[in-house]
């Protein structure tokens, strides 16, 4: 299939430096090409204030319009969000079609779903972000939304499809409530473990760590949200000692609100866990900001106040590696690996080990050697640290996920019957 051929397009405001915009244009580049575009050039305004009805002034929007003309572009991509009204004005000025930042990222959400639950999440926060942007631009959507019936006296066209996209909006909310039920029901029978969620901006690494931890099949690829379904996997730290961890859906700098409300059923991973670990890619060069993005996320979330092991990784593609001697100076109790070349795995493992200690008792049990069933489930939940027969006897010391004490009484329960 062809690529759209596009331009993008950034506002640079006195707050914003000139790294900052280049870098921002960067990632909106990337965004464009995941989408499906091919840039053919950008365009930086300068201002003082954002222009209330073209966003970057008539004059810049003007002169996009020869470029859209003299090299035939069909889509102009802007680095912010623009309101119904600028999005109509600009559409008169440049005639193509424009698309804002949100819009963009939905697209590629809309793209990459693959599962009924991804795939309905996205079409929820696809048609919130449309209801506001109708215009007699849009096309009729009775046949993709079906349902509507004729117009009734004096409605215009808008007014029946923003019916239309209510009435299915009411739809995919019912179907995500029951999503979200399933979901509850599956972490629930997993409240017996130790939870982690890997967290990050996207494509800082979180499925290629994923897969080095525990030796699963996570999708990866070099792309911005190549993956958007959590992955839950069972990942050994000792010879008894095991956490669940979850790959979740990567974060990024103007995450649209309604997509976040949408994965609300999978984004509970992150706020159930017992521990986030948040992973960054440390060779870009705004990665600190990157940190400020998923921080804030998660903060949104209500999961401040996690514990937290901030992971750098993709050390393998940095020149200069003072950095990581004053990173480790900044950031207490960090860790710096490579999840591509397995390097510092097993300090990263060690790390959490010792992060989760406190959630771990000991404890003594005293059976008879014979009683093979309670000594076989007695390994199950947990570590046994040292061993000692005596007569008919076996003492076990065992080491346990606090998690597992009712497991643990049930066993002990069963002893002597």
């Amino acid at each position: 299939m062809e690529k759209e051929k596009s331009i993008v397009v950034g506002l640079k405001l006195p707050q914003i430096s000139g790294e900052q915009i280049g870098d921002y244009l960067d990632e909106l580049e990337l965004l464009a090409d995941t989408a499906g575009c091919e840039v053919l050039q950008r365009v930086v305004q300068e201002r003082q204030r954002i222009e209330a009805a073209t966003f970057i002034g008539k004059g810049k929007a003007e002169e996009i319009a020869k470029i859209v003309e003299e090299k035939g572009i069909q889509v102009v991509i802007f680095d912010d969000d623009l309101s119904a009204v600028q999005v109509r004005n600009l559409e008169r000025i440049i005639k193509c079609k424009i698309v804002d930042r949100s819009g963009l990222i939905l697209d590629i959400f809309a793209k990459r779903a693959k599962t009924k639950e991804a795939m309905t999440q996205v079409e929820l926060a696809q048609l919130q972000y449309m209801l506001p942007r109708l215009t007699k631009m849009w096309t009729h959507l009775s046949k993709q939304y079906g349902g509507i019936g004729t117009k009734g006296p004096g409605e215009t066209q808008i007014e029946t499809d923003r019916r239309a996209i209510r009435r299915r909006i009411k739809i995919l909310k019912e179907k995500l409530k029951d999503i979200e039920q399933e979901r509850y029901i599956q972490r629930k029978s997993r409240q017996d473990f130790l939870r982690a969620a890997l967290v990050g901006y996207t494509n800082a690494g979180k499925s290629t760590l994923m897969n080095t931890l525990v030796g699963s099949d996570v999708f990866v690829e070099d792309r911005l949200f190549a993956t958007l379904d959590t992955t839950v996997r069972l990942m050994k730290l000792s010879n008894a000692q095991k956490i669940l961890i979850s790959d979740t859906v990567g974060f990024i700098r103007k995450l649209p609100p309604n997509l976040i409300a949408s994965f609300k059923s999978t984004l509970a991973e992150v706020v159930e866990s017992d521990l986030l670990i948040h992973v960054v890619d440390v060779s870009h060069p705004l990665f600190e900001e990157h940190i400020q993005v998923v921080n804030d996320t998660i903060r949104e979330l209500g999961a401040e106040s996690k514990q937290t092991i901030l992971v750098f990784n993709k050390i393998d593609l940095l020149k200069d590696r003072t950095l990581l001697t004053e990173l480790s100076k900044k950031y207490k109790d960090s860790v710096a690996i490579s999840a591509k070349r397995n390097i510092n795995i097993s300090n990263l493992k060690n790390k959490i080990l010792n992060l989760i200690s406190d959630d771990f008792i000991e404890k003594i049990v005293e059976t008879d050697h014979k009683n093979y069933d309670v000594i076989s489930k007695l390994y199950q939940i947990g570590e046994i640290l040292e061993r000692k027969f005596r007569n008919q006897k076996i003492y076990l010391k065992i080491r346990f996920n606090k998690k597992q004490l009712g497991n643990f009484s049930k066993i002990l329960s069963t002893i002597g019957k």
